[in-house]
């Protein structure tokens, strides 16, 4: 909640009159301020901000004084004690705003100095109070000001881990086969050893991304975790290039070639577990940004109700997989979990009596049985393709990794018509736009519609950490996000917290939402009528059909996940149902 609403709290003194001393403020513009106010409505703060008659910390810092709260207008970052921070993690204090800037002794025990941009957000001060197991007391600044001494003291508290790194790196480096990343010594290059310690450290906290970035004086790495970017370390610029260089041997690409983007592939060893990593450079401005996708090769599909999908929809998903013939598809953005969803389809499907054959990019789960094709465009193997040759192949089953154009669509939809069950994927933000997106491919409507059995709409969202979770009384915002005026009596809400468990994130692990839109002849009459994608699903939520965002307030309201995160995980879905 910003500064300037919660103005009308506190009577004196008056923010007019402390805006009025202490900035450039005339009382001519106060009251043309006061005379908006007075027809328009609102907060005298937004509207002086507005008309920039007065600058955002000039606000809060009249808010500080009226509530008897000491504002910073110099935050000194080299005089802050990084030994401070040692309990509160850099992804907490960047995401709050917060920094612990002193310490004083109290009459209760020591109390911890904390600077925030925000004095009215009081969970802060709860939060911090179990992180550092002090009392604590509310200083403020400005955000621009917290954020750039939160960068500057984190860097001082982290030992600089490639100081040794000269630019040199071992080109000798078995490369043969998979590399077991623990067997680095002290005799390997300081690179080496940075490398594959970042490597184990990703594996260590499930990261699915490594992200390299480098910048004018610094390059960052980041980590995806749950589906969300940390921050892990910032390093000096200098050690870049040997970074590069080793990780670019690593995937076997040419480290010469520093203009243009590259593609590789690094297999390594970690306690015995094989792990693929999927590595893309590209050139920027300020040197190669490098991105690892980390993929554990013995990865074995959840069953669907484990992935988060209720009874019902899995018994209707296998009703449907179970069919002869026709194509079942699922969408969502990169990184919903679709490939994860098909791969548990598969394992269902997968016996002996069936020949199932997929064509993948990349090939994230290895099932038994299953005839499984890594797509290469560079030679030509594309999904299309693939696709050609699979019916050659006496195919029972067939799953595309993604449908990108009208090419695999028609191949697709044909072979789902010439009695060949077809999975595969698309890019669509509800399961309504499916249909509409094929036609738009160039599909004829009535192939679409002789075809589509089903359509599976999905996002995945981050659970609540079960050991920090604490109950929440959601906001009168929350409960209009949530479309309700009363919470039923059984619901509990949860707020994450952060603890050791869950890296001080407040969530661990991550769960589906979706909705299943079933082809009926409702449905499929629409579709011959290349009927609008919001009238399909109207008809759809009609016939019983849970939608999307409907089925992650039921998680929220189950105490699954937050309302913060459902509101992350679909803010792009306007259509609620």
């Amino acid at each position: 909640m910003s500064g300037s609403a919660k103005q009308a709290t506190f009577a004196e003194p008056k923010i007019g009159e402390i805006l009025l001393k202490h900035t450039s403020l005339t009382a001519e513009q106060l009251a043309e301020a006061i005379q908006t106010q007075a027809r328009e409505g609102g907060l005298l703060g937004d509207i002086l901000v507005r008309k920039n008659l007065i600058l955002p910390h000039e606000l809060m810092r009249a808010l500080c004084i009226q509530i008897g709260i000491p504002f910073i207008e110099d935050l000194k970052a080299n005089e802050i004690d990084p030994a401070l921070l040692s309990t509160i993690p850099i992804n907490y204090a960047k995401t709050k705003e917060c920094l612990p800037i002193g310490i004083q002794p109290g009459p209760h025990g020591d109390i911890l100095i904390v600077c925030v941009s925000d004095p009215f957000a009081p969970a802060i001060a709860d939060d911090l109070r179990v992180l550092t197991g002090k009392h604590i007391r509310i200083v403020v600044s400005t955000s621009m000001r917290i954020q750039d001494a939160i960068n500057r003291v984190y860097e001082r508290s982290t030992a600089n881990l490639v100081e040794k790194i000269e630019g040199d790196f071992d080109e000798a480096y078995d490369l043969e086969g998979p590399i077991d990343i623990l067997e680095a010594t002290e005799d390997d290059a300081p690179v080496i050893r940075f490398v594959n310690s970042l490597i184990f450290r990703a594996v260590k906290e499930k990261a699915s991304d490594i992200h390299i970035e480098p910048f004018e004086k610094e390059f960052v790495v980041r980590f995806r975790v749950d589906g969300v970017l940390y921050d892990v370390i910032r390093q000096p610029k200098k050690a870049h290039a040997a970074i590069s260089s080793r990780i670019k041997v690593m995937g076997v690409l040419d480290i010469a070639e520093k203009r243009l983007p590259q593609d590789g592939r690094i297999k390594i060893k970690i306690a015995g577990k094989d792990v693929d990593i999927r590595l893309s450079t590209l050139p920027t401005l300020y040197g190669e940004r490098l991105v690892m996708r980390i993929l554990e090769q013995s990865g074995t599909p959840l069953q669907l109700k484990q992935l988060g999908f209720s009874e019902k929809s899995s018994d209707a998903i296998d009703r449907l997989i179970f069919s002869k013939y026709g194509i079942i598809l699922v969408t969502g953005p990169t990184g919903s979990g679709k490939s994860t969803t098909l791969s548990s389809c598969l394992v269902k499907l997968n016996s002996s009596e069936r020949n199932i054959m997929t064509v993948e990019d990349p090939v994230e789960y290895q099932i038994p049985g299953i005839n499984q094709v890594q797509a290469n465009t560079k030679i030509g193997l594309t999904f299309a393709a693939a696709l050609r040759s699979f019916l050659r192949q006496n195919p029972d089953i067939i799953m595309v990794g993604e449908i990108r154009d009208r090419e695999t669509a028609e191949i697709a939809i044909n072979a789902s018509l010439t009695g060949h069950l077809v999975l595969s994927t698309l890019h669509t933000n509800d399961s309504a736009g499916a249909p509409t997106r094929l036609i738009d491919m160039g599909v004829e409507p009535f192939l679409v519609a002789s075809s589509l059995l089903g359509v599976i709409a999905q996002r995945l969202i981050r659970r609540v950490c079960s050991k920090c979770k604490v109950p929440h009384t959601p906001s009168e915002f929350e409960m209009h996000e949530l479309g309700m005026k009363a919470l039923p009596p059984d619901a509990t809400i949860y707020r994450a917290v952060g603890c050791a468990s869950c890296s001080q994130t407040g969530y661990s692990g991550r769960t589906v939402i979706h909705e299943l839109l079933t082809i009926d002849d409702k449905i499929r009459s629409l579709i011959i009528r290349n009927t609008d994608a919001n009238e399909v699903k109207k008809v759809a939520v009609e016939a019983g059909m849970i939608p999307l965002r409907a089925d992650g307030i039921g998680k929220v309201l189950a105490g699954i996940t937050t309302v913060d995160e459902l509101m992350r995980a679909t803010h792009a879905d306007v259509e609620t149902g």
